[in-house]
C-alpha cells in the first residue's frame, strides 16, 4: 500500500508571535524531524528587500528554497501579496516531482490578495492533485474563494484522482467543510478521524479551527496537531500532519 504523509503551517512569514523574533531557522529544523512527503506552506515570503538589507539571519533565497533545502526537491510558489518591498504567498514543498503547478488570483478586495496553488504531483505510480490556500479574514470573500476552488476542481482534476486541499481557512464558523461536502465529496482529516474540527489557533491557546486538510479518493490513517512547545513558539498557528494511504489499483 503506498502512502503519503502530508504537513501544513502557516508559518507567519517566518516570525514569531507577535513579530517578538524571527523564527524561520527553527521552522526549517522543525518540518524536517516530522519528515513529511508534502509541505503546504501559508504566509511564504518570496523577496523582501528590507528584511535581506537588514536582518542578520535573512536566507539568500526565497523562504520556500530556503526550507526545501535538500529534503523536498521540487516545490511551487503563488505569489498573491505583493508590496513595496517584495512579496509573499502560499508554497508546496514535495520530495516527488511536480509535473503542473499553477496559482490562480481569488482576491476579492483590494486590502486582502489571496490565491489557490494548484500543483499536479507524481507520486510513484500516482497522480496526486495538491491545493494550497489561505482564505480571506471576510465571510463573504470566503465563501467566494471556496466557490472559485471548487470551480477549478470540477474543471482539472478527474472524479477518480487523488485529491489533497491543505491550509489556512479562516473559517471559524466551520461552514468550509459542509460546502466542499456536498459540491465536491471531500472530506476533512480532523473530522474523519476525531469527530470534530482541529483548534489550531492561536498557538499559544489553541481555541479556533482554522487550519484544515480535505483529500478525497484517498483513505486517512492518522492526523495530529503538532503542539510541543517549539511550535508553539515559532508562528501563530500550529500545524496539522496528516497520513494517507492511496486506493489500490484495480487490474483489468
Amino acid at each position: 500500500m503506498q502512502k503519503i504523509k502530508v504537513l501544513t503551517y502557516n508559518i507567519h512569514k517566518g516570525f514569531s508571535t507577535g513579530n517578538r523574533s524571527y523564527a524561520l531557522k527553527n521552522i526549517k529544523k522543525s518540518i524536517q524531524v516530522v519528515h513529511a512527503d508534502l509541505v503546504f506552506l501559508q504566509e511564504v515570503i518570496g523577496h523582501h528587500d528590507d528584511h535581506a538589507n537588514h536582518m542578520k539571519d535573512w536566507p539568500n533565497s526565497s523562504q520556500f528554497e530556503y526550507l526545501a533545502d535538500q529534503t523536498w526537491k521540487h516545490y511551487a510558489y503563488g505569489k498573491n501579496a505583493l508590496y513595496s518591498e517584495g512579496h509573499h504567498g502560499n508554497a508546496i514543498l514535495s520530495k516527488y516531482p511536480i509535473h503542473f503547478f499553477e496559482n490562480e488570483d481569488v482576491s476579492f478586495s483590494k486590502i486582502e490578495r489571496r490565491g489557490i496553488l494548484h500543483a499536479e504531483i507524481k507520486h510513484e505510480n500516482n497522480t496526486l492533485h495538491a491545493f494550497c490556500i489561505h482564505l480571506g479574514l471576510f465571510e463573504n470573500d470566503r465563501m467566494k474563494q471556496i466557490l472559485k476552488l471548487c470551480t477549478r476542481i470540477s474543471k482539472m482534476v478527474p472524479s477518480d484522482a487523488s485529491l489533497i486541499i491543505a491550509g489556512d481557512f479562516n473559517d471559524w464558523r466551520q461552514s468550509a467543510s459542509t460546502v466542499l461536502k456536498e459540491k465536491l465529496n471531500l472530506q476533512e482529516a480532523f473530522v474523519d478521524i476525531t469527530g470534530k474540527h482541529a483548534n489550531t489557533f492561536p498557538s499559544w491557546f489553541p481555541c479556533l479551527s482554522l487550519d484544515r486538510v480535505y483529500y478525497r479518493n484517498l483513505k486517512c490513517t492518522a492526523v495530529n496537531v503538532l503542539k510541543a512547545d517549539l511550535w508553539r513558539k515559532q508562528s501563530d498557528h500550529l500545524p496539522i500532519l496528516a497520513e494517507f494511504e492511496f486506493p489500490e489499483k484495480q487490474t483489468p
